[in-house]
């Protein structure tokens, strides 16, 4: 079982900065491939930037190309998701997650992670 800590959301005003954090339980964090999603009110979860397991390769989708950055860090079991540039479109539920097992590689889909943290509000005022 592995359980994840999401933090650093909040109250931020178009063309601001947030970094959020996720902290993981378990052993082999360097060999989790990790993922940022996001679901606002109403719509379906969907992915955002995600980093595979070991060789630190990132997929972004194409709403945050530019603005958005995920990071790895093995020794502190945390992954970051840096965000510049928001936009109000930005404001939802983040939420970060595990996948325990697969290649080296990075995950899109919601249905591929194993495990799922509370969520953090980002909310981006015009």
């Amino acid at each position: 079982q592995v359980q994840l800590v999401e933090s650093g959301g909040g109250l931020v005003q178009a063309g601001g900065s947030l970094r959020l954090s996720c902290a993981a339980s378990g052993r082999t964090f360097s060999m989790y491939a990790m993922g940022w999603f996001r679901q606002a009110p109403g719509k379906e979860r969907e992915f955002v930037a995600a980093i595979s397991r070991s060789s630190g390769t990132t997929g972004y989708a194409d709403f945050v190309k530019g603005r958005f950055t995920i990071s790895k860090d093995n020794a502190k079991n945390t992954v970051y998701l840096q965000m510049n540039s928001l936009k109000p479109e930005d404001t939802a539920i983040y939420y970060c997650a595990v996948r325990e097992r697969g290649s080296d590689t990075y995950y899109t889909g919601v249905r591929e992670y194993d495990y799922w943290g509370q969520g953090t509000q980002v909310t981006v005022s015009s």
